[in-house]
């Protein structure tokens, strides 16, 4: 079980990594999706960061302090269950399925942690 905590946790890391990377670039298809959600253009790189420390903090889970790693997963998780919102309230459900596999690898992230 703790080789699928590894492998989860390493990818969940890796897509907010380069998800917070598109946010902090100003990525156009981002940008657009943004616009589409209502959510301000330069509310982006705190959303970046946001995401970039999630993925840090999963990464210092997985190197020895569990604890980060469980607080940066549930962090995830309130953050993507927020992007979710923000969907549903725009009625944009055709965008939202990068939103639904972050939120799916969040809480897998916190579940594994938790029972690892």
């Amino acid at each position: 079980m703790f080789v699928v905590y590894v492998v989860v946790v390493a990818v969940t890391a890796l897509f907010n990594a380069v998800s917070a990377g598109l946010d902090l670039a100003g990525y156009r298809q981002v940008r657009d999706n943004a616009e589409a959600n209502g959510v301000p253009v330069g509310w982006l790189p705190t959303l970046g960061v946001l995401k970039g420390a999630g993925a840090v903090g999963l990464l210092a889970g997985l190197v020895g302090v569990p604890v980060i790693g469980a607080l940066a997963a549930a962090g995830l998780v309130v953050f993507f269950v927020g992007a979710m919102v923000v969907h549903a309230r725009a009625r944009t459900w055709s965008t939202s399925a990068p939103a639904v596999l972050f939120l799916g690898l969040a809480a897998g992230s916190l579940w594994l942690g938790l029972a690892v």
